[in-house]
């Protein structure tokens, strides 16, 4: 029979070094423990300080109001219907609230879909629409980003964060997703197993259907992104300092990188921009639907 685990422990350095102990495999492949504290009260401590308003007006920037509540959804900690009756009770106005709620209709919409494919979610829901074919894509993730070595002060950051931290901000996600199929060509899957290796909230479901809708696999067309929206929502953090700033591969009008990036696809160098909204089918509008209940 397997001893029960632990539960007390006289500060956090006691509990890091007990699981270390406990699960000597998981420790092996790193040694970086995110600061993020489990726990439901640490999960109620932060859904106090949510601030619907502010997420919704500043949420796409770095630096932005997010909720940071993933990790507690993701493990159990707080249930999605427990987050929206919160920010139900805290809003004035519709309008106030509509990012957050958003947010959570598509959590909520993601799960149901993992719950009807499975292990399917692994595979293409659709063709590339990129021009290229599923086996023009290599299968193996750049060593470079992994290492943090590609010279890309933006992609070195945010690969030093994940692994360092379990966390990175959902635009940030998009600009690796991005930058991993489309810049370097490699499958989806090869990113999102690795963000699935490292991200503290990470579940097939919302991870998953997420970059497939960066590879255009679950949407009308490939998610891009340029410099320009890169430096807006990071506040100029990472080109001042970029050995590539002369030479960035992001450099350019979103007509312009498509060109380069789908020269088989001309009708996405015609397209007004790449970086744009979800396109929502009918049956993720009937999700939203029995979201709100």
């Amino acid at each position: 029979m397997v001893a029960p685990l632990r539960r007390d422990f006289t500060d956090r350095q006691d509990l890091i070094h007990y699981l270390k102990q406990e699960f000597p495999d998981i420790a092996a492949q790193g040694t970086d423990v995110s600061a993020t504290v489990g726990g439901r009260i640490a999960a109620e401590i932060a859904l106090a300080k949510i601030q619907p308003g502010s997420y919704g007006q500043t949420r796409n920037y770095l630096n932005g109001t997010v909720t940071r509540l993933s990790p507690y959804i993701r493990h159990g900690v707080l249930s999605l219907g427990e987050v929206k009756q919160f920010v139900m009770g805290q809003i004035q106005s519709w309008a106030e609230g509509e990012k957050l709620m958003m947010e959570l209709a598509w959590r909520d919409y993601w799960q149901r879909l993992y719950q009807q494919l499975g292990q399917q979610i692994w595979q293409d829901l659709e063709p590339y629409k990129t021009g290229w074919a599923a086996s023009d894509y290599g299968d193996t993730l750049p060593p470079n980003l992994e290492a943090g070595t590609t010279g890309l002060a933006c992609m070195d950051g945010f690969s030093q964060d994940l692994q360092q931290t379990g966390y990175l901000h959902n635009h940030a996600r998009m600009w690796v997703a991005a930058y991993v199929v489309h810049w370097c060509r490699v499958k989806w899957q090869a990113g999102a197993a690795w963000f699935l290796q490292h991200l503290l909230d990470g579940d097939p479901a919302s991870n998953h259907l997420s970059w497939q809708w960066v590879a255009s696999t679950f949407s009308h067309k490939p998610y891009i992104f340029n410099r320009a929206n890169l430096e807006r929502y990071s506040h100029h953090q990472y080109c001042p300092t970029c050995s590539m700033q002369t030479h960035c591969p992001f450099q350019g009008s979103y007509e312009n990188l498509a060109a380069r990036l789908f020269p088989q696809a001309p009708n996405l160098q015609h397209s007004p921009s790449h970086s744009g909204r979800f396109h929502r089918t009918q049956s993720q509008r009937q999700a939203y639907s029995l979201f709100w209940g």
